[in-house]
């Protein structure tokens, strides 16, 4: 199944990049409905580099949902839209039952110093995942809101 969103945000592409690339921008596009811990030495990077991170999950006020794989990539282009891409897959609780995952973000300027968002979730988790489908809709839903929400202050770190 699929889930898009896609926000014209108020801030530059390049801001909007620092904060998807960043785990903290993560975690405060998520909060506080979902809480991300790192399973890493040394806790979260300061921005997310190419290859595998381990999290715990957690949610609804602390209750651990799993553990799970963040796998980042970053797909050459030639035009001037940057592309993060997460295949990771759950190792714990619910997040294992889902099959198939690939997370997709893509930044573009817009005019008048705006930033295309383009957010993109493909998920299977067999009998599952309509129901499923519901949970992460909504969720991308509250992270749509907050994205907005937060975008002018992104302006202010970049």
């Amino acid at each position: 199944m699929q889930i898009l969103l896609k926000l014209v945000l108020d801030c530059s592409a390049d801001a909007a990049w620092d904060a998807v690339r960043s785990p903290r921008g993560m975690q405060q596009v998520s909060a506080p409905l979902t809480t991300f811990e790192s399973l890493e030495p040394g806790g979260f990077p300061p921005t997310w580099s190419a290859g595998e991170h381990t999290v715990r999950i957690s949610s609804f006020g602390g209750v651990t949902v799993g553990d799970q794989v963040i796998g980042i990539s970053y797909p050459e282009r030639e035009d001037d839209v940057r592309v993060q891409v997460d295949t990771g897959r759950g190792l714990s609780g619910p997040l294992a039952l889902v099959t198939k995952w690939q997370h997709s973000i893509a930044i573009a300027p817009a005019p008048h110093g705006r930033t295309l968002y383009r957010d993109q979730l493909v998920f299977e988790a067999g009998a599952l995942t309509p129901l499923l489908w519901l949970g992460y809709w909504a969720f991308w839903q509250w992270r749509g809101a907050r994205i907005r929400a937060l975008a002018p202050s992104w302006e202010a770190h970049a």
